[in-house]
């Protein structure tokens, strides 16, 4: 059962790290050095903390992005 919990933890783990480098590669940074990834990644998050407006302006363009895959 502990070996069964494990291994779907990995599973869950593995999809989400695949995930996220799938939203690397859409915003079109899949060639980037990972130094200029994490730093672009930790500015943003100093961005949104505490600023609303920063982070609905960010979500926006997020959401943008995604809408367009569906048409």
């Amino acid at each position: 059962m502990r070996q069964a919990s494990q291994s779907e933890k990995r599973r869950k783990d593995t999809r989400e790290k695949i995930q996220l480098g799938g939203l690397i590669a859409k915003a079109g940074l899949r060639y980037e050095k990972r130094a200029l990834l994490l730093g672009l990644l930790i500015d943003g998050t100093r961005r949104i903390k505490g600023d609303e407006n920063e982070r609905e302006r960010l979500t926006a363009i997020g959401a943008e992005a995604f809408s367009d895959d569906t048409e």
